[in-house]
């Protein structure tokens, strides 16, 4: 018995509400989460996760897509509410996830501020102090791609590079889902590169798309926009599609500058 359950929380900042989807994924003797969502927000998952029937106590793993502060904001918190929980990352993103190496989120947003206008510098500069009180926590295990965690019907690691370096995807191959976290996003309904302006490198994005082609999927959940609803593989190809001539189209625009 394996069940997969999505966790809807809302954040709102500066006036606008988002929403992410950590995912629950339980079986006979795990109980798994993936990715934990922004600091101050182990409420908002314990009231996601009571709509189940399921207590934060119960928690017997966290797997880390990777280090952004929304997928690992509430990791530290979590890990002193239960302390047995075995936390997951890529092997690449363990440095960032433990804090021995800086967050390469807030090394982009540095970078950024030679760039912004003085008006826009304070609010760059308090998003920056956000970003660094992400608190560390120690990995458990390290994974790396194509490893096959034995928990709730088999877990795949798909290595999905672009968003980040160490960024990885879940494939469940029983249910042909995968759990892509910010590898792509739901916009409208439709799915797309998560936040381009965000994304560390593209090229490595768009490989990372065409990687899951190799996979059975007939199902997504993404973190920010939640389960995809229609042929999961025919969005995959229009979504490389439109990555591949976007590219184009900003190596033409480049010729004519």
């Amino acid at each position: 018995m394996s069940v997969l359950h999505l966790l809807p929380i809302d954040r709102t900042w500066n006036g606008q509400t988002q929403t992410i989807t950590p995912v629950l994924l339980r079986d006979w003797d795990e109980t798994i989460l993936v990715d934990c969502g922004y600091p101050d927000q182990i409420q908002q998952i314990a009231e996601a996760a009571g709509q189940y029937d399921i207590q934060l106590d119960s928690l017997t793993k966290l797997i880390i897509t990777h280090h952004d502060v929304d997928h690992i904001g509430s990791m530290a918190a979590l890990k002193r509410l239960v302390p047995r929980i075995e936390i997951i990352a890529h092997e690449l993103d363990v440095p960032y996830v433990e804090g021995t190496k800086r967050s390469l989120r807030v090394e982009q947003a540095e970078a950024s501020l030679d760039v912004l206008p003085e008006a826009e510098k304070p609010g760059a500069e308090a998003f920056i102090r956000f970003l660094q009180s992400v608190e560390p926590a120690a990995v458990d295990r390290a994974v790396s791609h194509g490893e096959r965690l034995p928990w709730c019907g088999g877990i795949e690691i798909v290595h999905t590079p672009g968003h980040m370096p160490g960024h990885i995807s879940l494939y469940l191959p029983a249910a042909k889902t995968l759990i892509a976290g910010d590898a792509v996003v739901m916009e409208g309904g439709q799915l797309a590169i998560a936040n381009p302006q965000y994304t560390l490198d593209m090229e490595a994005a768009i490989r990372s798309i065409q990687l899951l082609l190799e996979y059975d999927i007939e199902q997504i959940v993404c973190y920010h926009g939640g389960r995809f609803q229609g042929d999961a593989k025919q969005a995959l190809r229009q979504l490389i599609h439109a990555c591949m001539k976007a590219e184009v189209n900003d190596d033409e625009t480049k010729q004519i500058r």
